[in-house]
């Protein structure tokens, strides 16, 4: 029988926050264990060998956080290249700002009209200010309401449709907040304080967080492969919560991703990074790499997500749904964890939460300072 101090299963930003929190601070030797052959979890990247691009293999992430104590901590970890994300969305065949702000609305509407619903918009909710579309269909306004009826038509609902195979208004509001109209003319997709990429890719960054040789990384090991053969003073779980528990009361849903990635011969293929489509196409969005470390080469890299429902085996697990049925049996599943000794569960997947990066971090922060 194997003994470990800490075990923990998942090498993405939660476990590997914990492994470096636990070996740099308690000096205690760490396992991470990952199913997968790589370390990273879902922000792993690496520099494609034709292009010298560097890739997201599960899609973009641009870290942004207004947490200044996760901010200093991972700066420890990586030099910064700062990043303001914009994303655009085709509406009618025209980009637009995503989210929908007062330039897309001058983008979309005849002068008259976009003069007249943006004089509403700044009396009714003011000046910079971020109002879920869900918000704006209850306005009790004709001329607010016919607005939130074209952005909820033309920019929310296909995209959440085809992105959660549902309507927006069956998701909880913690998704649809996400997705905000913005009365401002600032075109950032976010607004934090610190915005960037890692300079040298996440990959790199993770390799640094885990620069302790008290610190062990075994890579293509299942937790239920090894289960029954180790024994450990802690345990900390990344992976999905209901698998732990070998789905005992059931299994929680989740959407993923297939990711086409395909190189053009060209310089740029793109307006920007992301153009989110909505109306056209199966995918939700393009996205192009080459310019969040605005690295050059004659040729780019593009990628395409088609959303689907998570089968095991066959997709990854990327969104937990959230929805009162599946937080109902969340919570049972949470129930039956109290009664585990040394057991924690944290990530995405383990809290079934649709946490940011900065969350994630945060989150593996303050778990280690209750320990």
């Amino acid at each position: 029988m194997r003994k470990v101090t800490n075990l923990i299963v998942g090498c993405g930003l939660s476990g590997v926050v914990l492994a470096e929190r636990l070996a740099s601070q308690k000096h205690e030797e760490v396992l991470i264990i990952d199913r997968r052959n790589h370390i990273g979890g879902n922000v792993y990247d690496y520099k494609d060998k034709e292009t010298g691009i560097t890739v997201h293999q599960y899609g973009p992430h641009v870290f942004h956080t207004n947490n200044k104590e996760v901010w200093d901590y991972l700066s420890n970890f990586t030099e910064w290249h700062r990043f303001m994300y914009r994303v655009k969305a085709v509406i009618d065949g025209i980009e637009v700002n995503i989210p929908f702000n007062l330039d897309s609305l001058h983008k979309v509407f005849p002068q008259s009209l976009a003069n007249k619903l943006e004089t509403k918009l700044l009396k009714k909710f003011g000046f910079n200010q971020k109002v879920p579309i869900l918000q704006l269909r209850q306005s009790n306004d004709s001329d607010l309401e016919f607005l939130a009826q074209y952005i909820y038509e033309k920019v929310f609902l296909g995209y959440t449709i085809k992105q959660w195979g549902v309507k927006p208004e069956d998701l909880d509001a913690s998704v649809s907040g996400r997705v905000p109209v913005y009365i401002s003319r600032d075109d950032r997709y976010f607004q934090d304080r610190y915005q960037a990429l890692p300079l040298n890719g996440y990959t790199a960054m993770i390799k640094n967080i885990l620069n302790n040789p008290l610190i062990k990384v075994e890579l293509n090991t299942d937790f239920a492969s090894i289960r029954n053969n180790i024994e450990y003073d802690r345990l900390f779980f990344s992976g999905a919560i209901d698998e732990y528990f070998n789905y005992e009361l059931g299994k929680l849903p989740y959407r993923s991703l297939d990711i086409m990635f395909k190189i053009h011969n060209c310089n740029y293929l793109q307006s920007g990074p992301q153009i989110n489509y909505p109306e056209n196409y199966d995918y939700t969005r393009s996205v192009e790499y080459k310019y969040y470390l605005d690295e050059k080469s004659d040729k780019t890299i593009v990628s395409y997500e088609y959303p689907y429902s998570y089968e095991e085996g066959k997709h990854e697990r990327y969104y937990p749904i959230p929805d009162k049925a599946n937080q109902d049996l969340y919570d049972r599943y949470v129930a039956k964890a109290k009664e585990l000794k040394n057991v924690w569960f944290v990530g995405r997947l383990g809290d079934y939460k649709y946490y940011n990066m900065d969350q994630t971090v945060s989150r593996a922060l303050e778990l280690f300072k209750e320990i």
